[in-house]
This record gives structure tokens, C-alpha cells and sequence, in this order.
């Protein structure tokens, strides 16, 4: 027998099972279907590899989710300063007096307790889970992979390896960058591959854990700092943090190919002198970096959400708040579509969403594509243009902040 439901999510990430919880307790009869098993944390385990900085804004998604607080009972660091300088020297910098080449924010000055936490992805996917869990009108479908998909006028088809299919009213695809449901619906997309990769390191440092993230930016790439949780009793004094080294896809081969000791004598001569002394690199793992959008966020009965729908550079760590943002923006309207009686594949509804996200989306896209070709460069011109920007961002505080405040969700 078919089951059916209102709404089918495929993609059970930090986006799709965020959007599925919240559909899950406001009524909706909901399928959350995802390839892999269900998250697993063990406490005392060495961080994962994948961190993201959550904005104050995903804070408080996630709070009406009932899922923030089991991520802190878990593992969260939070931040109350972000720094970003220019790292690179040339015969210009020395035209412009050494502080103005350096932004920093400070959650005292934007009158806030901190400006974001930063927490590893597995951590806030088992959150999530686990809400989603306490829904009984949500079906957890874990190990499943989509097949195939069937539009109809009144509904949509999944059909499941596991020789089952399902029924819904709409079909999110919250599965990624590279989307099956996407590729399904016949949704393409437009794509830019970056030249730099992006190296991710998981190390530990001596010192307490820090209360700063920053980025420094060289011509050949940024190198970031994000803090993570104390290392424990087991190594007393020591904090977990986790390094971005963003290169050429040459040089970060060469990187991974080194022996440990090697790779983290590289480190520290390499990244800024913040950097704390490093004691130990638990894993390594590099990635390509590309800007992707879908060309519609929708198709029949199919909506895309969070990577299915875009990628970012990701410079600034606003992925992951950007999905979230296009899960709070479509389950409101799901909402008003059923207490209105509307078809919840309703194109005008649809066209509303995409209408509401497809500008911020790619204004972020835009706006960090700008950040990523002004630094990594040695053009004279723009080295001075982008130092002068730095400096004018120190000396105009109010605006400075008023976009921080923004950015991070604080507004």
C-alpha cells in the first residue's frame, strides 16, 4: 500500500530536517526521506570535520524547533568577535597606517551576548532529528534513496530503492548541491567553479577555547580560524579548533600528501600569527569551491530548498543561514496556503517563495563573489581599494555594525 502525505522532504541535512520539523508541528503530514542512516553523536569523540558558523537568526529558528537546546546539551562554541584583514603585503600597504587593513566585531558593541555559535553539522542534524522524531505526524524514512519521480495534477510520486513508494502533495528537495529530485523535475542549473579549493582541518591548540573566529587574506587564498569546545580531561589545556586553508588545488595536494608533523609545522609558518600553537591535527579533507544556482526553485509539484537551490563561497559561513532562511520563508507560507485552502503546490504560492529568496540568495552569492575577487589578487590597485575598504569600515562604525547586525540576525 502507498502512503501518503502533504509533504515529502528528500534530504534529511541540517535544511531539510529543520523544514520538516517545523512543517511536522504545525500539522503537516510529513515524509523525511534521506540516503544515509540516522546521525549518531557520541560525546567524547573528536570533533567533525564539518563545522558551521550558525547565525543568531538560525539560533532562534532552531529554538522554535525545540532543537537549540539539545545542540547545547551537546557540543556549541560561541563567538563574540570576528575579525577579517589583509594578510598580503605590497609596496602600497605601506601607504596606509597597519590598523585599517583589519575589521573587527565585537558582540559588546552590537549589544548582544555574542554574535554566533559555531557547531559541528553532525551535531545540529542529530538536534534536529531528534525533534523531529518527537512529531508522530513526521515519518523518519532513514537508508532510502529516491528513484524515480511521478507528476501528477493532484499529487507526486516518489519511488524508493527499497521497492516502496510515496504520495505527496508537494515534494521538497532539500538534498544537496548535486539534487536528485532536482535532476527528477528536469530543473537545471547555472554553475561557476572556483579556481581555489578549500582545505578543512581539525587540530587541536594549547589555551582555553577563544572566543574569535577570523579570516586572514593572503593573494592565493584566505586562511580562517573558527573555535571549537575544550579537548577535556584527557588533554588538559587544550581546545579542539578547526582551520580553513583556501589554495590553488595543486598546493593543497601537496598539504594533504604531507606527513602531520610536517603539514602542521606548514600551519603555523603559513597562517597568521593569531593562530595559537597547534598540538595535534585529528583529520584533513579538502573540497572544490563553486557558486551554484538552480535557473527556478520550482517545477510542478517540486520546490527546491537550502544547496539543492544554491551554493556559496564559502567565506563567510552563510550556507547553512541561508538554507534555514529559505525553510523558515516556505514553511510560513505553507502554512497560510492550507489555512487559506490552497493547493500547497499552488504556482502562485511557489512563485511567492522563490520571488522572496531567489534576490537574497543571490545577493549573498553576489556579494561574496565580489569579497572573494577584490582579495585574491595581486593587482596594485585593488589592494589599495580593498585596504582603503577595510579602513573605511573601521572609521564608520555605525554602519559597520548596522550591517553586522543584519548579516549575523541580530535584526
Amino acid at each position: 500500500m502507498t502512503q501518503a502525505f502533504d509533504i515529502a522532504v528528500v534530504g534529511a541535512g541540517m535544511v531539510g530536517a529543520a523544514l520538516a520539523t517545523g512543517l511536522g508541528r504545525n500539522g503537516f503530514r510529513v515524509a523525511l526521506i534521506d540516503f544515509a542512516d540516522a546521525p549518531e553523536f557520541m560525546p567524547g569523540s573528536t570533533p567533525d570535520i564539518r563545522v558551521s558558523a550558525l547565525s543568531a537568526g538560525s539560533e532562534r529558528y532552531l529554538q522554535s524547533l525545540q532543537a537549540w537546546d539539545t545542540v547545547l546539551a551537546m557540543r556549541a562554541t560561541p563567538y563574540r568577535r570576528l575579525a577579517v584583514w589583509d594578510q598580503s603585503s605590497h609596496p602600497l600597504t605601506r601607504l596606509l597606517p597597519k590598523p585599517l587593513a583589519r575589521v573587527e566585531f565585537n558582540a559588546d558593541t552590537l549589544g548582544a551576548s555574542h554574535l554566533g555559535h559555531i557547531v559541528e553539522n553532525s551535531v545540529t542534524q542529530v538536534a534536529l532529528w531528534q525533534a523531529a522524531s518527537t512529531q508522530q505526524n513526521i515519518t523518519l524514512m532513514p537508508g532510502v534513496a529516491v528513484t524515480n519521480l511521478i507528476q501528477n495534477h493532484d499529487h507526486a510520486q516518489l519511488d524508493l530503492d527499497n521497492g516502496t513508494a510515496i504520495t505527496a502533495t508537494l515534494v521538497v528537495g532539500a538534498d544537496g548541491a548535486q539534487s536528485r529530485v532536482r535532476d527528477l523535475a528536469g530543473i537545471g542549473v547555472t554553475r561557476s567553479q572556483y579556481d581555489q579549493q578549500a582545505m578543512v582541518i581539525s587540530v587541536r591548540y594549547r589555551g582555553a577555547v577563544e572566543d574569535i573566529t577570523w579570516q586572514g587574506f593572503l593573494p592565493s587564498g584566505p586562511r580562517a580560524f573558527l573555535p571549537l569546545h575544550t579537548a577535556g580531561e584527557e588533554f588538559p589545556g587544550e581546545s579542539w579548533g578547526s582551520l580553513v586553508w583556501y589554495d590553488a588545488p595543486a598546493r593543497l595536494a601537496q598539504l594533504k600528501a604531507m606527513p602531520i608533523e610536517q603539514l602542521m609545522a606548514e600551519i603555523q609558518q603559513e597562517f597568521p600569527e593569531p593562530l595559537p600553537e597547534l598540538t595535534h591535527i585529528d583529520t584533513r579533507a579538502s573540497f572544490p569551491i563553486a557558486r551554484q544556482h538552480a535557473k527556478y526553485y520550482y517545477q510542478g509539484r517540486v520546490v527546491l530548498a537550502g544547496d539543492a537551490a544554491h551554493t556559496i563561497n564559502p567565506l563567510a559561513g552563510q550556507g547553512v543561514n541561508l538554507g534555514f532562511q529559505d525553510a523558515q520563508c516556505l514553511q510560513q507560507l505553507l502554512i497560510v496556503a492550507r489555512n487559506n485552502g490552497t493547493d500547497l503546490a499552488d504556482p502562485a504560492l511557489l512563485s511567492q517563495y522563490e520571488h522572496q529568496r531567489r534576490p537574497a540568495n543571490r545577493r549573498m552569492m553576489l556579494a561574496m563573489d565580489a569579497f572573494y575577487h577584490l582579495f585574491s589578487n595581486r593587482v596594485p590597485p585593488l589592494h589599495l581599494l580593498r585596504n582603503l575598504g577595510l579602513g573605511a569600515a573601521q572609521a564608520l562604525p555605525f554602519a559597520r555594525n548596522r550591517v553586522a547586525r543584519y548579516a549575523m540576525g541580530l535584526d
